[in-house]
């Protein structure tokens, strides 16, 4: 995720966040910070912030030591208990540019770059707050499909995207009650269907294949090579 705060905040008509621990990056790893966009009721108005989440889902009732959930499944965040309560009520969008898959070609992994049609794409997400040393912690994680554009080629999975249209229903704070799930996760199915059919992938250089030695401010990891 590339964008700069203030492109983000426009872009989602949202306020600004604490943005001290967030630079724009080409490659963003577990449990690196990155950029949310999520809503939540203040004395009856809701109010719309990007701030900044580490990826891994840990919720407050979560053991310190216990899993971080960096992808969950579409197919059962409604009744997994680890997401259960986040897609009743604790829905986000993750901004990106694009994402990464790697193919086993012998002589090591081959990264391709998956995109879409716009500079950035809205990924469906969930995220967590728990207190930590005194101070609130959020984090996040993105949700997943089968995959239904380029990546089919490369992973059976990819992130469920979001068209614009859908944005203020998936991130509404409102919990879900009823048949609101079932008619929440079918509007995902949609949306993440659309969007799938307008990617397609590229193979890009190896040095993103290290996250310890990869400068995840250098645009050039995202740029096609010929194989």
């Amino acid at each position: 995720m590339d964008s700069e705060t203030d492109e983000l905040i426009k872009e989602y008509v949202a306020q600004g966040g604490d943005f001290r621990d967030w630079r724009p990056g080409y490659s963003i790893a577990p449990t690196d910070p990155a950029p949310i966009v999520r809503e939540w009721t203040h004395n009856g108005e809701t109010m719309r912030e990007v701030e900044v989440a580490q990826w891994g889902l840990k919720p407050g009732w979560a053991k310190a030591g216990g899993p971080a959930p960096i992808n969950a499944r579409l197919e059962s965040i409604a009744s997994n208990g680890m997401f259960r309560s986040a897609f009743a009520g604790q829905r986000c969008i993750v901004p990106m540019r694009g994402y990464y898959e790697w193919v086993d070609q012998g002589d090591g992994k081959q990264p391709y770059f998956i995109h879409g049609e716009t500079a950035s794409l809205a990924a469906a997400g969930l995220y967590a707050s728990r207190q930590e040393a005194g101070h609130w912690v959020r984090t996040f994680t993105v949700v997943t499909r089968q995959a239904r554009d380029a990546s089919g080629e490369l992973h059976d999975r990819m992130p469920a995207f979001l068209t614009p249209d859908v944005w203020d229903r998936w991130l509404s704070p409102t919990k879900l009650a009823g048949t609101a799930g079932e008619e929440m996760l079918a509007m995902l199915d949609r949306s993440s269907l659309a969007v799938a059919r307008t990617m397609t992938t590229y193979p890009v250089d190896r040095k993103v294949n290290n996250v310890r030695t990869v400068d995840p401010a250098d645009p050039s990891v995202i740029e096609p090579i010929d194989l």
